[in-house]
């Protein structure tokens, strides 16, 4: 039996916040490879996420602990739906090719995700081309318009 204990989540949220990428994963797939990937990643307020999709599967999160900030963009990067994981919802999923991002509200939050297929590291045209990379200049700026934006806002201007 694989069990994820509070106490673990309190050491992968200590590995978050020391990580530069202030994040910290904990498969329960065995292998990359599993046909259906579950892990619990430690995002600590700060880590960018750039808006993404994949379009080979749905994507179920939900909240173990903390709020994280769920938005829903259409190609242009407007955007289409906004929750907040952990406090107006549980558990979410999302459709294959819907573009997304995630923003950590709490210290110490961990999300939970669910993937059908392989892992498959995102590729360049399922990165949003509206959005910087990370360690690109304006990810700060994106992520405090995540903060205020509001169902039906245009593309963040860059």
């Amino acid at each position: 039996m694989k069990q994820l204990t509070f106490n673990d989540l309190r050491k992968q949220s200590a590995q978050a916040a020391n990580s530069p990428r202030l994040r910290a994963h904990h498969n329960f797939h065995p292998e990359l490879s599993d046909p259906v990937q579950r892990l619990a990643i430690a995002m600590e307020p700060g880590t960018y996420v750039r808006p993404h999709r994949h379009p080979h599967t749905f994507e179920l999160l939900t909240s173990l602990t903390g709020r994280f900030l769920v938005l829903n963009f259409d190609d242009l990067g407007n955007l289409t739906q906004r929750i907040v994981l952990g406090e107006d919802c549980k558990v979410l999923e999302m459709d294959a090719g819907t573009w997304h991002t995630v923003l950590s509200l709490d210290e110490g939050g961990v999300i939970f995700e669910v993937k059908h297929g392989r892992y498959q590291p995102v590729a360049d045209q399922d990165a949003a081309p509206w959005a910087p990379a990370e360690n690109e200049p304006g990810t700060a700026e994106l992520m405090k318009w995540y903060t205020q934006a509001q169902v039906g806002d245009g593309g963040y201007p860059r």
